[in-house]
């Protein structure tokens, strides 16, 4: 299949601008239509070191696609041949506190940008989901395959399971050429400081205490941002239509254990926590297998969890200018 012009929504954020960079780099005919409504996760700092004449940028409210109009533009402009769909709200704490953006993106975006791609001709569509659509696991529990049911608990991963079963509805009825990836949660270079892991870093660059729910013994599997990327861009050429993919990265951790990994980088002790309630609903584990994917011939570059840290703190300590900009967004 000969991909040539890739339409990502969601470009300016923080999977969508590693994702972008990664296609930019590997393929030299390539061409890339960067579409963000550059909401406060997206940022036109993360992508402007892309080649100028290989990529094109749709930003602000024309990049928004709860706009229908806005999207038959993009479609009838740029002509693309295949759909990597990124954008979405996506921190669940916001979406506890409501649901409505939640519900408007999610879906609402997800469904226009449905329609244009049958009315246009798409050759791929490619959903990205999350793994928080299985819902929450006991410890015992083993790893959710894709076949096992959703059961999402939150706001936010409802209104991504009806996104993903809104697209798989498109190519059941209508043949529309849908692949679903769900990952687990990413780390790595452009994350926003809402989340775990770049708030932890840059709370402790600047000898501020870390907010730990609970005793930290909720678990999430850590996956590198490029490593996700890599098997998304796998998945594009080679996945099968009309399946899921998961993409995790065997790296289950508690919340406490990344909190002491980062106390021990940063050379300080525990009085450096400061527990925090639990959030409504907090899921306990996410667990997903990803010998499906692994069978396309996916292989992890960051599969030690210590060395992607590592990378990610030297990215936070080099990156200053970028990061500190964005603490105005973030609840402490």
């Amino acid at each position: 299949m000969n991909l040539m012009k890739i339409l990502v929504t969601g470009a300016a954020g923080f999977i969508g601008s590693n994702f972008v960079r990664l296609i930019l780099n590997k393929y030299p005919d390539y061409k890339i239509i960067n579409m963000d409504k550059l909401t406060y996760a997206g940022n036109t700092e993360n992508i402007k070191d892309l080649p100028s004449d290989r990529h094109i940028t749709v930003f602000g409210e024309k990049g928004d696609i709860c706009n229908i109009h806005n999207i038959n533009n993009i479609f009838e402009l740029y002509s693309p041949d295949c759909i990597v769909h990124f954008a979405a709200e996506s921190h669940v704490d916001n979406s506890i506190g409501d649901s409505s953006e939640f519900v408007k993106t999610n879906v609402l975006g997800t469904d226009n940008l449905l329609k244009a791609s049958l009315k246009y001709g798409i050759k791929r569509f490619i959903q990205i989901s999350t793994d928080e659509v299985y819902g929450s696991l006991a410890h015992e529990d083993a790893p959710k395959k894709e076949s096992d049911k959703l059961d999402p608990r939150s706001p936010y991963s409802a209104s991504k399971t009806a996104a993903e079963l809104l697209a798989y509805s498109y190519y059941v009825t209508h043949k529309l050429p849908v692949i679903v990836t769900r990952s687990s949660n990413n780390y790595g270079p452009y994350q926003h400081p809402e989340k775990l892991i770049p708030k932890f870093i840059t709370n402790l660059m600047q000898g501020k205490k870390l907010p730990l729910m609970g005793e930290g013994e909720n678990i999430r599997d850590w996956l590198h941002v490029e490593d996700n990327c890599e098997a998304i861009n796998l998945i594009l050429h080679k996945g099968a239509i009309g399946e899921a993919y998961n993409i995790g990265a065997d790296n289950e951790k508690t919340n406490k254990d990344i909190t002491l990994r980062l106390l021990r980088a940063f050379n300080v002790g525990e009085e450096m926590i400061h527990r925090i309630e639990h959030r409504k609903g907090h899921d306990f584990r996410y667990s997903i297998g990803s010998e499906k994917l692994m069978a396309l011939g996916w292989q992890k570059k960051y599969a030690d969890f210590d060395a992607g840290i590592q990378q990610t703190i030297e990215w936070y300590k080099t990156n200053t200018t970028w990061w500190q900009p964005l603490l105005k967004d973030v609840k402490y």
